[in-house]
């Protein structure tokens, strides 16, 4: 297959990074094919369809290189997120925290599970990825791609071993994952502003305590029928009972806590334009007040968490409306609040194009370490069609997008 010089050659030398962190030579000769599998044009991009296209007659070393073939994994992260913060990195770059589902048809794939498949969008059988995607405007790269793995399959020892989980992995839920993430993505020096996640993390008060705790910004999507309380709310022991009455063991709230919807609804409501689209000004309707939210105690009687944060509320055009939580500070205008609320979709275009351009979820075999191998090379393959997309080396990959979608390989003259 023709494949334009340009392109091969500012592969090769972006790619060189990948293969010093993979310093074994076997897989410093193989991992450039498999990349080139996943960019060029192929309505699969599993092993067989792969090599037959880039590499004719070797399927058995590119099924070797990325299923049993131990890396340093870390390494191979490392670059990657010095990538990245080349890219898009910054203070005013974003963390966007979600998952991504992988259909499958079986029951053998490692950690697959009858769960709720946003690619679907209803519960089947699939493997659920958390994702972290670092985003600069429209731009975002995936830097981090982490199997969840469902109770059942930490339980079972016989698929544990048949799949290769190692031995350390024990249950975590999303929101854990994703801590611990961020954590090694801190550590690698990912630079980022905020920290965006809708619903599936924002209900977690476990997730936002530990992005403050962080000393991060986040902006989070929650529940309407989350409660909350005024920030004026006191928590205190109530007055002992008369005599002969039970005295009371735990502290009770000044106020009855309310619903998101409820709160907001007789508030102010305002319109803001958050940026311009293909097909003009994207806005909606924002209102916003500070709320301290009823997270502590027991679930029937909640009592408020200590941090006051913003309750946001959105209306968009369709009637829909969508609730948010922000530790932004209290001075913070709506009209910052409203574009942080918006800004984590841009990680659904990395999801996509990684599994309909690059064939993230075409990977075939079963094991744990063969699934996080091919994860990785595709969310290799995509930082470089966004190197390609911000311009490329003779233009220095500048931060600035210059067109609304990544070039690929087929554009670009394969």
């Amino acid at each position: 297959m023709a494949v334009n010089p340009d392109w091969t050659v500012e592969f090769e030398d972006w790619a060189e990074p990948f293969l010093g962190a993979l310093g074994n030579k076997k897989r410093r000769l193989w991992a450039p094919f498999y990349l080139k599998g996943l960019l060029l044009p192929g309505e699969r991009k599993s092993i067989e369809p792969m090599a037959a296209r880039v590499a004719p007659g070797h399927k058995e070393e590119l099924h070797h290189f990325i299923a049993v073939a131990e890396w340093d994994q870390a390494a191979l992260e490392a670059v990657l997120v010095e990538k990245a913060n080349r890219l898009v990195g910054g203070e005013d770059a974003l963390l966007v925290v979600d998952d991504t589902a992988l259909p499958k048809k079986g029951d053998l794939s490692v950690g697959v599970a009858h769960q709720y498949c946003g690619e679907l969008g209803k519960q089947a059988n699939c493997q659920a990825l958390v994702s972290l995607s670092l985003a600069r405007g429209e731009v975002p790269i995936c830097v981090a791609l982490r199997l969840y793995m469902p109770q059942e399959w930490i339980d079972d020892r016989v698929r544990r071993k048949r799949s290769g989980v190692p031995t350390e992995i024990a249950f975590r839920t999303k929101p854990q994952i994703a801590l611990a993430e961020i954590d090694r993505l801190v550590a690698q020096g990912a630079r980022f502003g905020d920290v965006s996640a809708d619903a599936g993390y924002g209900a977690s008060a476990e997730f936002r305590h530990g992005l403050s705790e962080r000393g991060l910004l986040w902006t989070v999507g929650i529940n309407a029928t989350q409660r909350v309380y005024g920030t004026d709310v006191k928590v205190a022991m109530p007055p002992r009972p008369p005599r002969g009455g039970r005295p009371r063991k735990t502290p009770v709230a000044s106020q009855a806590p309310i619903q998101a919807r409820h709160l907001l609804a007789d508030r102010r409501w305002k319109k803001i334009t958050w940026r311009n689209g293909t097909k003009g000004p994207l806005s909606a309707h924002f209102a916003a007040v500070r709320v301290r939210v009823a997270e502590r105690g027991r679930p029937s009687r909640p009592l408020p968490g200590d941090e006051e944060v913003w309750l946001i509320g959105e209306k968009r055009d369709s009637g829909e409306t969508k609730y948010h939580l922000s530790n932004r500070p209290a001075k913070t205008p709506l009209c910052t609040l409203a574009p942080l609320v918006k800004a984590r979709w841009v990680c659904e275009q990395p999801h996509q194009q990684m599994k309909e351009e690059l064939g993230l979820g075409h990977y075939e075999g079963r094991s744990w370490q063969g699934l996080h191998h091919h994860a990785l090379m595709t969310m290799i393959a995509f930082a470089f069609l966004q190197h390609l997309r911000l311009g490329g080396k003779k233009n220095g990959a500048s931060n600035q997008a210059r067109r609304p979608s990544p070039r690929s390989p087929r554009s670009a003259g394969a």
